[in-house]
């Protein structure tokens, strides 16, 4: 995901430290915006460690109005921000699980109470639409319940069967890596600036964050919120600039490195990880597919289908971009499919009327321009949308469907991250699976059939982390203790669940041995003391001991 700025007139403002304009004065600047009050831009980029004083003033893709200036952190505001981490993490990990636990249920309430004003924030530097954005802070509010409910249950010492039944006593404790390194993208600003970052302060440790430039602000507020729950404020450094720039710094002095982002992006991690031998988890790419069964719910599977392909304008890893139908009931799907599409409500104002609101920034209108325009001019048949609407918004492009898409069209394989979805007719169901496993990536699938168990079995077969039956993705990735994440190139690791916390900690063995040692005892040779041990092991196989 791009780590550029896009925005009308965007630029770097020159020296003046983290001071932050706001809206300016209509009567002098005919861009003036009164969307975000200045004293509270400014307590909130407060947070950003820097010392540069170097602002890149950021825009809205609603209609490219002022949002901010956000000071720049340099390789040395990077140092600092891991100095002061460590400091407050050796502190934190000396705090009870309880009093942990307590204050991520005060942060539940605080991100429910405050939702109106962060699904504000997250529209203004997103575009999207108010039904999306109201996914992050419940997405949150999941995350935070099911982490403080289930702490003990991830983080105790858990006991383990030891060599000698009754005189080994072995427990596996959960130790806290230290700094935890999280790198995050513009598509869901709160939401990724915490689901991540939340298990890993539960287990002792502390973050270091690079939000993307685009959607700093929404980042910021979920700061905030960390520390009006309870959080040190020093336990969450925020640092701003470019991944090119800032990532290579981070990843060398953080013990555990999160990043959300393109799988081109996750290769340069991973190999950087790799040589500081430090864990990564990497979610990435992917080029998600749906399939609708000759038995699917035909308005059920269409309904689906809108939204997995057009949620967030299609800016969501886990949104479908192509899509197997049967042919037993194609030209039925395809009718309701195109017809709830070119229903949907269109606009990107701060209320609840439209249903898709639009792309965040030039890079992203161009791929998704490039992409269609390609297929067209190789034979693609739009049956939706196919193209860009200015009028309103400067980066806006309808929800768009595509037939006819063959291999050698750019959006066949490549992952467009927009709103448009390929749809293909298949005859034979273990052609379909095979279909929809080609290429590379393993994200998100969907599977639409009125026979569950018959819709699990072709799920195994699915080469993909997560795997949905009559729900777009929203079944998956609201369950947050079961584990989301990516196969093959869609990436490595995983969060939500045991993993999404236990990723941050290190197993200790810790054994007690009482009374007999595990050597030759009284006078015993190694020879004897072999035959015994062997003898022990058959006895031992015999009743059925591990």
């Amino acid at each position: 995901m791009s780590e550029a700025l896009s925005g009308p007139g965007s630029s770097s403002e020159g020296p003046g430290g983290p001071s932050i304009d706001g809206p300016h004065d209509p009567e002098h600047d005919p861009r003036a915006s009164y969307a975000l009050e200045p004293e509270h831009v400014a307590r909130l980029t407060d947070r950003v460690v820097s010392t540069t004083g170097t602002t890149v003033q950021v825009f809205s893709p609603i209609n490219g109005a002022p949002l901010a200036n956000i000071p720049q952190s340099s390789e040395a505001d990077v140092a600092e921000a891991f100095r002061r981490a460590r400091v407050a993490q050796a502190a934190w990990a000396r705090v009870s699980i309880d009093e942990r636990a307590r204050i991520l249920h005060r942060l539940h309430d605080i991100v429910l109470d405050r939702q109106a004003e962060i699904m504000d924030l997250i529209q203004l530097e997103s575009g999207k639409a108010r039904k999306h954005a109201f996914d992050e802070p419940l997405h949150i509010a999941l995350t935070a319940r099911y982490y403080a409910r289930t702490a003990h249950e991830h983080l105790d010492p858990e006991r383990k069967a030891g060599v000698v039944p009754g005189l080994t006593k072995v427990e596996v404790n959960r130790v806290p890596k230290g700094v935890v390194g999280i790198i995050t993208p513009w598509n869901y600003p709160f939401t990724m600036a915490l689901c991540d970052g939340l298990p890993a302060l539960l287990a002792g440790n502390a973050v270091v964050i690079k939000p993307d430039a685009q959607t700093m602000l929404s980042a910021l507020i979920a700061a905030e919120m960390l520390e009006e729950a309870g959080f040190p404020r020093e336990l969450w450094q925020v640092v701003a600039g470019p991944g090119r720039v800032l990532g290579t710094p981070i990843i060398e002095r953080a013990d555990y490195i999160c990043f959300t982002g393109s799988t081109a992006t996750g290769k340069i991690i991973a190999r950087q990880a790799a040589e500081r031998l430090i864990g990564c988890s990497l979610e990435l790419g992917g080029k998600n597919p749906i399939l609708v069964l000759r038995d699917a719910d035909i308005e059920r599977a269409a309904e689906g289908a809108v939204r997995a392909s057009f949620s967030n304008a299609g800016q969501l890893c886990v949104s479908t971009e192509r899509m197997f139908v049967a042919d037993a009931i194609y030209d039925r799907f395809v009718e309701r499919f195109v017809a709830r599409t070119k229903a949907l409500s269109l606009g990107t104002g701060l209320n609840w009327d439209a249903d898709m609101g639009t792309l965040i920034s030039a890079d992203q209108l161009e791929t998704v321009s490039a992409h269609v325009d390609d297929a067209v001019a190789k034979g693609a048949r739009v049956l939706a949308g196919g193209k860009a609407r200015p009028d309103l918004a400067p980066y806006f492009y309808e929800p768009t469907i595509l037939e006819g898409v063959t291999p050698e069209m750019t959006c066949f394989g490549n992952e467009t991250f927009g709103p448009v979805v390929s749809i293909y007719r298949f005859h034979d169901e273990a052609d379909a699976i095979a279909r929809a496993n080609d290429g590379e990536y393993g994200l998100n699938g969907s599977i639409y059939t009125r026979d569950t168990e018959r819709g699990r079995r072709i799920a195994r077969q699915v080469k993909c982390g997560t795997v949905n039956v009559n729900e777009a993705f929203g079944a998956t990735f609201a369950s947050i203790g079961a584990p989301m994440g990516g196969m093959r190139e869609s990436g490595m690791g995983r969060r939500q669940g045991s993993e999404g916390i236990h990723r941050y900690t290190e197993s200790q063995s810790v054994a007690v041995q009482r009374l007999m040692r595990l050597a030759p005892m009284l006078g015993m040779s190694d020879e004897t003391y072999a035959k015994v041990m062997t003898a022990s092991l058959r006895v031992m196989n015999k009743l059925g001991r591990a």
